[in-house]
């Protein structure tokens, strides 16, 4: 690995750069370690606190199960208000007519900005209206919103009043939003009418109410909905004054719990004064895929989070005032939470919000909306990367790309060929790629270059942010030293990282702690060359990363067992050109059902409609039986190399019927390539 071609930041980058050396991020990363205390605290400095923490107790954890249960405690005695540091502080710094966010729609012709004082007064305004609906300090606050300015405004009000957001990406099912509801104990729900995704009108409401309806059946029901008008509002989706525009379809509104958002606000006062929360009060909480199937609520904390959104964003982006940044991720999943809306605002930036997708009205929209910004920092995904590479250089040099600095991949290591189409073509050669390793529970970047600083090799994550300790493990786990492969774990916590997983500590330790004690385990495989890089290798437990999308194999494999023809179901990932991985699925049909396509299509429906659009099967086996051990257990092992098609399965001795492996083999679909 150590061969690999070496890109070293362009000089234009490094003289501005924060941090412009590796002999300075060095420096920085020993002092990050040796005295996290000190380091922290002088960060710490930068923020408003309305009680200071405790320079004795400012770090305590204990990541090791057997002494005692897992915590994780930075700067107790400390409170403040993230609203307050985002918008208020930013306000009196002089910074209230600077744009916080440019939002750019669906279509081209839809767009708007927001400054950082009319923030401040739309996110005390919706406060009010949270706190009129009987939401207090503590408690939970389903989000299920497109690509909209309200939803940034919803999340901050939230953090005014104390509440606990849960955002679910809508483009979740309603189950999958039920599910979330339910277990979070939602007070109120906050949505919109319609989405446009492309060309396609997604009714958001009647997802919604077909997830409150569920929910109230399974024993939680939700207080109040409100509801944003975005479609009415829209001037070029098509002609307004159509009978077929969607503005004029009916929107189900129950007049007991649903309102619409625009009436709520209408008479709410623009003052809510902050309510002061201990640094490790709940800031919000995300769900995120678990190896059995159930969502694990993830929950993150208030001091600790806005130091590491706020320091990752500032050094990784390399933000400095007047730059653009634009981070393509929805606010469903934790990079839109950490990269679009809170260390963003947590440094004074401005920054786009985005509706649309990469390929409408045409496959250039990336490029134009660069463009039409002068974009300085782009953050974006290697399967949307990956998707845009197929059409080639044509439509990225319609467009004047040359306001760029930093270029940033997120959600699943990125492949050398896309990374090196990125570099040069997006880039010029010129640009910084930060190719960031970070996890929802980790709250921020973990493994990363600095744009300044790093010396770049394609598809790696280089290096460790300040604070973080990584450590590469073997199956017993023993520390590996210098180069090799082996589990990627973490000695030690940093500001950012989850606290536990909502009203299910046990299952944070078991999940977390439990494989190598004294480390938290990523789930992850990493190797290490001999220059000292780090290379993500992908998932060593039995999730799947789907376009940078989570989600275990039990989860999908119990919604297709749920289809009464369906006896038995093994999901497994294969490689796929552009999503980085498919899934690809076996199922045994119960006796005397016949493997139809009419069946391969009715399980695709299914899983979209239970998990989500994302989640549908590339491939779907027929599998008269499936590789077992004699104790029961599937060798999905065998599984996977079924599903590309290699026949070195190594030792199948312990299966309880070898036969079925070359029944397998034979079965594949045509369709696919040999």
């Amino acid at each position: 690995m150590s061969s690999k071609p070496i890109y070293e930041p362009h000089p234009s980058i490094s003289k501005k750069a924060h941090i412009s050396s590796m002999s300075q991020y060095k420096e920085m990363y020993k002092k990050s370690i040796d005295n996290p205390e000190e380091f922290w605290s002088e960060i710490a400095k930068q923020f408003y606190w309305e009680t200071q923490a405790d320079p004795k107790n400012f770090f305590n954890y204990n990541f090791d199960i057997n002494k005692g249960p897992v915590n994780i405690k930075w700067m107790e005695g400390a409170s403040t208000n993230i609203s307050y540091n985002l918008l208020d502080k930013n306000v009196k710094n002089g910074l209230g007519d600077k744009i916080a966010f440019y939002w750019e729609g669906n279509d081209p012709e839809d767009y708007s900005r927001l400054t950082y004082r009319k923030l401040l007064e739309e996110v005390c305004k919706f406060a009010n209206v949270l706190k009129s609906k009987g939401v207090k300090k503590g408690d939970r606050v389903a989000i299920y919103m497109p690509m909209i300015l309200e939803i940034v405004i919803a999340m901050l009000a939230c953090t005014r009043i104390g509440a606990v957001h849960s955002i679910v990406f809508a483009g979740f099912s309603s189950d999958s939003l039920a599910e979330r509801m339910l277990d979070c104990k939602a007070k109120v729900l906050l949505t919109a009418d319609c989405v446009w995704r492309g060309d396609k009108l997604l009714g958001l409401k009647e997802i919604c109410d077909a997830g409150m309806d569920r929910s109230a059946k399974l024993g939680h029901t939700v207080d109040a909905c409100i509801v944003v008008r975005h479609i009415r509002r829209l001037t070029s989706s098509m002609n307004a004054s159509s009978d077929s525009h969607p503005s004029n379809k009916t929107i189900p509104m129950d007049d007991d719990r649903d309102s619409w958002w625009d009436d709520e606000m209408e008479d709410a006062s623009s003052s809510c004064y902050p309510e002061w929360c201990s640094a490790e009060d709940p800031l919000f909480m995300l769900y995120t895929s678990g190896s059995t199937g159930k969502p694990k609520g993830v929950l993150h904390t208030t001091g600790g989070y806005l130091l590491y959104a706020a320091t990752t964003f500032k050094y990784v982006f390399d933000y400095h005032p007047g730059d653009i940044y634009w981070c393509t991720a929805d606010v469903g999943w934790i990079t839109g939470h950490s990269y679009v809306v809170y260390g963003p605002l947590a440094n004074g930036a401005t920054s786009i919000v985005f509706e649309g997708t990469p390929f409408y009205p045409d496959n250039d929209r990336y490029w134009a909306v660069i463009e039409k910004y002068k974009v300085t920092q782009f953050y974006t995904a290697p399967t949307a990367i990956r998707a845009l590479m197929k059409f080639g250089e044509a439509p990225v040099k319609k467009h004047d790309l040359t306001s760029l600095k930093v270029l940033g991949t997120v959600g699943e290591p990125i492949n050398p060929e896309a990374w090196m189409w990125y570099y040069k073509n997006i880039g010029s050669e010129r640009c910084s790629i930060v190719d960031t390793f970070w996890q929802t529970e980790t709250g921020g970047h973990v493994l990363t270059p600095l744009p300044g600083a790093t010396p770049m090799k394609p598809g790696s994550a280089t290096f460790p942010f300040f604070g973080v300790l990584p450590e590469l493990l073997d199956e017993e786990g023993k520390v590996v030293d210098g180069p090799g492969e082996g589990y990627l774990v973490f000695r030690r916590p940093w500001p950012g990282m989850m606290r536990t997983l909502f009203g299910n500590h046990e299952r944070f330790e078991s999940t977390y702690f439990s494989k190598f004690p004294g480390f938290y385990c990523t789930g992850d495989g990493a190797r290490r060359d001999s220059d000292g890089y780090l290379w993500v290798t992908g998932r060593v437990d039995d999730m799947l990363n789907v376009s940078g999308h989570l989600m275990s194999t039990a989860e999908v494999e119990s919604v297709l067992g749920e289809h009464p023809s369906v006896s038995e179901a093994a999901v497994v990932s294969r490689p796929h050109p552009v999503k980085g991985e498919c899934l690809y699925c076996f199922i045994t049909p119960n006796q005397g059902i016949t493997f139809t396509d009419k069946l391969v299509s009715e399980l695709k429906t299914k899983v979209r409609e239970k998990i989500g659009p994302f989640a549908q099967p590339d491939v779907i086996q027929h599998a008269p039986g499936l590789p077992k051990t004699r104790s029961g257990k599937i060798m999905r092992r065998v599984l996977r190399k079924i599903a590309v098609n290699d026949r070195n399965v190594g030792d199948t001795s312990t299966l309880a019927d070898e036969s079925v492996v070359e029944m397998l083999f034979k079965n594949r679909p045509e369709s696919l390539a040999a």
